[in-house]
């Protein structure tokens, strides 16, 4: 089951779909068993069990058992659904969870700021810093609990220059 604190982000309900009880659901993991029949979701405290789903547009579309009703459905509208941690995970995955608060240092150990947020990007997922500064995940070089250390080209931070001290 995992408690609250550990369990991981997987999907956001956007809205209900239909009268059924179906709700469109924005998938936040890169696990595709998280929404297969018979997989546990949390809504908040609530567990979920996945009944149903299919693809829609760039959604998907989940039927839980717990949910029969329109009216039920548009309850879960906004919320943030969670899950357990499945299994090992490769020692190169980073979790949004590991780095947001984290301190972020350049290979040459200059501070540059605070990782404030994880942002969606079809090339590679950016890294939002306190500074304003977006750094893509592919110059993350090492990350341990609370240190993220990147390698960026020369010019990214004349883009939006870290304004941290060291």
């Amino acid at each position: 089951m995992g408690t609250p604190t550990s369990r991981l982000v997987v999907g956001k309900v956007t809205r209900a779909h239909g009268l059924s009880g179906e709700v469109s659901v924005i998938v936040l993991s890169s696990r595709p068993e998280r929404f297969v029949p018979d997989s546990i979701v949390y809504a908040e405290d609530r567990m979920l069990t996945v009944d149903s789903v299919r693809s829609h547009q760039d959604r998907l579309l989940v039927r839980f058992r717990e949910v029969s009703d329109r009216s039920s459905a548009e309850d879960l509208r906004g919320i943030v659904l969670t899950a357990s941690p499945l299994g090992e995970t490769g020692e190169d995955e980073i979790w949004v969870h590991e780095v947001v608060g984290a301190e972020v240092h350049e290979v040459s150990g200059c501070r540059v700021g605070s990782v404030v947020a994880v942002e969606a990007n079809p090339a590679h997922d950016l890294l939002v810093l306190d500074t304003g500064a977006l750094v893509p995940m592919v110059f993350v070089v090492s990350h341990v609990e609370g240190v993220v250390v990147v390698d960026p080209p020369p010019g990214l931070w004349d883009l939006v220059p870290p304004t941290v001290e060291e």
